[in-house]
């Protein structure tokens, strides 16, 4: 909601100053509506920093106002590149208004040396490679006394076409949002946003991990090169060719579901096709999760609740 200024005749002091008259903002169409409906918007732990951040501007209704846009579809379109996200969200006005958020991108030795720092835990590689942000992921940047998220609105600018002179407005709020939850879909919109794009970051930890030599990595290459015993010839072993043995009975496992069960289906998009009147995406999104709970019920020995999914 907006104001637009109206003077009226003179009549006494206080008319010659601008009225204010309520606009409502326009409806928008095609827009990106937030997937949340209700309570926060972001649903995993590194959108949920993000949106830390936002709140901690210290908003107060703009903040409500920029959440109500972004589940009402106010933001046209969005579009993330290094160190500069735009928008354009529809508010009161026939035009939308442009946002734009700026944050300041890592020099490449500043990546080169983040890089360095991921690449000692192959674990990163891993859970970025599965589409989720390892939750450590922040000590390899504070290693190097660098931060991958935002810490303040000093290390933001932000600008919107709006008439609003507080900064940041709903508009950017809006904006704020939708970005968390394109996060949540895709965490690898965070380095590219800081400079690096999916393949560059994959490549180059790719390229590091194989260039290490420390010890688990050299002992690995020893073994390797150690010549495999020979087997035993299988007539000799009949008998006990189907028994486990007794090495798997000392076997522990921690299974450990994953934070995103849809991260795969997030980062395809949503396809445009309904199944009776039922959104697909949201139907198989529901099936992932289905069947993660009931592995992790299954893996812990519990029972699967006879609910039939």
């Amino acid at each position: 909601m907006g104001y637009r200024y109206r003077r009226g005749r003179r009549r006494s002091y206080w008319d010659s100053f601008p009225r204010y008259e309520k606009t409502e903002r326009r409806p928008a169409r095609d827009g990106i509506k937030a997937r949340s409906r209700r309570g926060d918007i972001g649903e995993t732990w590194w959108s949920r920093q993000f949106i830390t951040v936002l709140e901690s501007f210290q908003m107060g209704a703009r903040l409500s106002r920029g959440r109500s846009y972004a589940r009402t579809g106010q933001v046209m379109d969005l579009e993330v590149q290094p160190g500069n996200v735009s928008s354009k969200v529809q508010g009161s006005r026939a035009a939308p208004y442009r946002v734009e958020i700026g944050v300041q991108t890592l020099s490449d030795s500043d990546w080169g040396r983040v890089e360095q720092a991921m690449a000692g835990q192959a674990i990163f590689l891993a859970k970025l490679l599965a589409g989720e942000m390892p939750r450590d992921i922040d000590e390899a940047f504070t290693a190097c006394k660098l931060s991958l998220f935002p810490g303040s609105t000093h290390d933001l600018t932000t600008r919107c076409s709006c008439p609003d002179w507080a900064n940041p407005c709903k508009h950017i709020a809006a904006t704020y949002y939708i970005l968390a939850e394109k996060f949540d879909e895709d965490p690898f919109l965070i380095f590219a946003w800081r400079g690096r794009t999916r393949d560059e970051l994959t490549r180059r930890l790719r390229t590091l991990r194989g260039t290490m030599a420390g010890p688990e990595q050299q002992a690995a290459r020893e073994q390797e090169a150690e010549p495999p015993e020979e087997a035993a010839p299988l007539s000799s072993c009949l008998e006990r060719f189907w028994q486990a043995g007794p090495d798997l009975s000392e076997l522990r496992t921690c299974p450990q579901a994953a934070e995103i069960p849809d991260a795969v289906l997030r980062q395809l998009g949503p396809p445009p096709v309904e199944i009776k009147g039922v959104d697909l995406f949201v139907e198989l999104a529901r099936m992932y999760q289905a069947m993660t709970d009931g592995a992790a019920r299954r893996a812990l020995g519990e029972s699967d609740g006879g609910d039939g999914e």
